[in-house]
Formats: structure tokens, C-alpha cells, sequence
């Protein structure tokens, strides 16, 4: 990789120009600026064939730590551009999508991968946790605006919110499948020890503890931006989005707790305070200018990725097409119906806000991280790259040209 370094900065480059010349070219066609970037990158790696090969088997932690990042500044720029109060008939849509559609989603992967693929139980859980969140990072095209632009209808709200919670919710998920493995490996059984270790630790203290420092960072930050002492100074919104979001992970992660979740209640919980301050915007303009920068580079590294792949010969069975598409036309759909079944809301807001339900850099990240503990084995590994790979580029393509023609078919009314 090293010796095409100055390339791949070229390659970089021009994504980065595509990036930028975006809304002018494409504003009238259906594509989005993910599946520009992704088609350019799996172009790149296809006929680049100089080009290391991105092996992830080889390369987790760096795919990890990359993909870390950008989810991170994601779950900032969707809790800071949050208009919504915090009020249950408002969230009521979020909540059932995350405690009903999402444990479907895992559910109903996790025996696909199981009897479809021969994945081992703990691979089939991951399976299903790591696609089961709808990704912060590409689902911004379909979130709501910036702070106080009135940008904010249920479907938008409740695609932001998801994405902002699941991701962090999803890790418990993530965690049980990683200790399975690990009892597994270890020539030892699944015990109900185990199960309440996991249970009390993983899901009640970490997810608890992850909202309690997100809330507490959150306000804290506020006080400190927002005091009379700073009412005549210029704060620089680059600094607070880092260190909102820096201060945010590190004290979750050193407490144990979801890093995840404490960023993206930091975030909203930074909102809430003087929520119609115009400094809000500034912020929202920071973040969401670094999160596209980023999403570019992994978008187009992702495209070489795949391109190699098939320059390769990596084969991809019929079994793959058909269980990644009844994932995103199916499975993600209905789980949206049932949880919003019974909800004062348009049969429109409710198609839209089931079939929205973008996959991408999230599962990356997860899959990247479970595999990189060491507790799975490489076929189990590589069958997880590969549907997830599927996945998320069908993903980008369905959900890109379908996005803007579902949410113009929705009441356009804001909360």
C-alpha cells in the first residue's frame, strides 16, 4: 500500500472533488453522492491491480479505528441538529423501531446466517447485530436539517433518532456474540452465568452508564459554551464538536459503558441547552462538513475494496444475493411495520420510515471490532465480510435511489 501512497492521495482527491462538485453536476438526477464515491472506488480497486490488495482479514484494527471516527462525528451532527423536544408521543416511533424492528432484524439474520451460510452460532448473532442498526453516516441524506430550519417531519426525525440510539444499542448485541465465540473457542459451553454476566453488565450497566455520561457531558459543555463569561468571545465550533465528542467517548469507554451512545446524548443533550442559539448551526456545519470528508475517504476505500475483490475471483454465491435482498426488502420493511403498527401516523411515514433503513459504515465498524477480539475463524470471518460487503453496497444503491422519492410521497409537516 505504502509504495502507491502518493495514488491513493490522487484517488482521495478526486472523490474529494466529486464530493465538491456534487450538488452541481447530479442535482437533478436520482444518484446519490455514496453510490458516486463507492462506483468510482470499485472501479479504482477492479483496475488498479497494482494496488495492494485491502485484505480486512489482515487489516482490521485500521478499518476499526478509520470507521470509529466517522460514526463518531455522525452520532454529533445527529444529535446537535435535533429540533425535536424530548417528549414520549414525539419519540414513541424511535423507541418501537429500536426494542422491536431492530431485535427482528437480529433475530431473523442471525437464523439466515445460521442455515443459509453454516455460520457458527456466535457468527450468526453478529451477523444480525452488526446489520441490524440503520447507519448515522449514510442515512444523513434522509435525517433531518440543520438546527431551527424547520427541517423536521416525523419520517426525518425518526430516521435521525434511530440511527443516532441503534448504534450504540446494537452493541450488546455485538458483545453476546463475541462471548459465544470466545466460551466456544475455548472448548467451553454457553452457560446461563454467562448470560446473566452479559445481561447485567452489558446491556443494564453499560447501556445506563452511556446515558448518564452522555447527559452529564452534554449539559456540562453547555454550561461552559454558553456562560456569561463567553457570551463576547468567539468559541471555535471546531474545537467544541472534537471535544464534545472526544470527551464524550473517552469518559464512557474508561467507565465501560457505550461510547457510542454517551456522543450522541452528549450531542442532544448539548442541543436542548439554549436549543435556538445560532451556534448550534455553526456546529452542525462543522460536523457535518468533517463527517463528509471522511465518509468519502471510507466510501471510496470500501469501493476498492469490493473492486479487488471481484478482480480476485472472491466468489459470491446465489445464497448471498438472495439473503442480503430479503434482508433490505423484506426483513427491515415488515420489522418497520409491525413496531409502528397501531401509531397515529400516514401509511406513507410509516413505508418510508421502514424502508429507509440504510446500512454502511456502522457495520463495518462492528464487524471489524468482533472479529478483531480473536474469537472467530477465518471462513466464519470471511463469509461475514462478504454478506455484509453485499449488504451495504446494495444498500447504498436501493436506498439512494429510492430515498428522495419516499419522503416527498410523506405529509410534509414538521413537529
Amino acid at each position: 500500500m505504502i509504495e502507491n501512497y502518493n495514488l491513493f492521495l490522487l484517488v482521495c482527491g478526486i472523490a474529494f472533488l466529486l464530493g465538491a462538485l456534487f450538488p452541481i453536476i447530479f442535482k437533478r438526477t436520482p444518484i446519490s453522492l455514496p453510490m458516486l464515491q463507492v462506483s468510482f472506488g470499485l472501479l479504482m480497486g477492479y483496475w488498479w491491480t497494482t494496488l495492494s490488495f485491502l485484505d480486512p482479514m489482515n487489516n482490521g484494527l485500521i478499518i476499526e479505528k478509520l470507521t470509529e471516527i466517522v460514526v463518531l462525528v455522525s452520532l454529533v451532527g445527529a444529535g446537535i441538529k435535533i429540533d425535536t423536544k424530548l417528549s414520549w408521543q414525539l419519540w414513541r416511533p424511535t423507541v418501537r423501531l429500536l426494542l422491536i424492528t431492530m431485535p427482528i432484524g437480529i433475530f431473523a439474520m442471525a437464523v439466515l446466517g445460521y442455515y443459509a451460510f453454516g455460520l457458527s452460532l456466535g457468527a450468526a448473532i453478529l451477523l444480525g447485530a452488526v446489520l441490524a442498526p440503520t447507519d448515522p453516516v449514510l442515512a444523513s441524506s434522509i435525517q433531518v436539517g440543520p438546527p431551527n430550519t424547520g427541517r423536521e417531519d416525523t419520517p426525518r426525525f425518526t430516521l435521525t433518532s434511530e440511527a443516532g440510539l441503534n448504534d450504540g444499542l446494537a452493541f450488546p448485541f455485538v458483545y453476546l456474540a463475541i462471548k459465544i465465540a470466545e466460551a466456544f473457542s475455548q472448548g467451553n459451553s454457553f452457560t446461563l452465568e454467562i448470560l446473566w454476566s452479559w445481561f447485567t453488565h452489558d446491556v443494564l450497566w453499560k447501556i445506563g452508564a452511556g446515558l448518564v455520561v452522555g447527559i452529564v457531558v452534554g449539559k456540562i459543555m453547555a454550561k461552559l459554551v454558553f456562560s456569561k463569561y463567553s457570551q463576547n468571545t468567539t468559541i471555535s465550533q471546531g474545537y467544541v464538536v472534537i471535544a464534545l465528542t472526544l470527551v464524550a467517548y473517552g469518559l464512557a469507554e474508561f467507565v465501560h459503558s457505550y461510547g457510542f451512545i454517551a456522543v450522541f446524548i452528549a450531542a442532544f443533550a448539548f442541543r436542548r441547552s439554549e436549543h435556538e442559539h445560532s451556534y448550534h448551526h455553526k456546529l452542525h456545519d462543522f460536523a457535518e462538513q468533517s463527517e463528509g470528508l471522511l465518509m468519502s475517504l471510507v466510501l471510496v476505500t470500501f469501493g476498492m475494496f469490493l473492486g479487488q475483490g471481484l478482480q480476485s475471483g472472491v466468489e459470491l454465491t446465489w445464497r448471498v444475493y438472495i439473503v442480503s435482498f430479503t434482508f433490505l426488502l423484506l426483513i427491515r420493511p415488515i420489522g418497520g411495520f409491525i413496531a409502528l403498527s397501531g401509531l397515529n401516523m400516514a401509511h406513507t411515514e410509516k413505508y418510508a420510515i421502514s424502508a429507509l433503513g440504510i446500512r454502511g459504515i456502522g457495520t463495518l465498524y462492528y464487524l471489524s471490532y468482533a472479529l478483531n477480539q480473536g474469537f472467530f475463524g477465518d471462513e466464519d470471518a470471511l463469509k461475514l465480510w462478504v454478506v455484509c460487503s453485499i449488504v451495504i453496497l446494495a444498500s447504498i444503491f436501493i436506498h439512494g435511489l429510492s430515498a428522495t422519492r419516499l419522503l416527498k410521497m410523506t405529509p410534509n409537516k414538521s413537529h
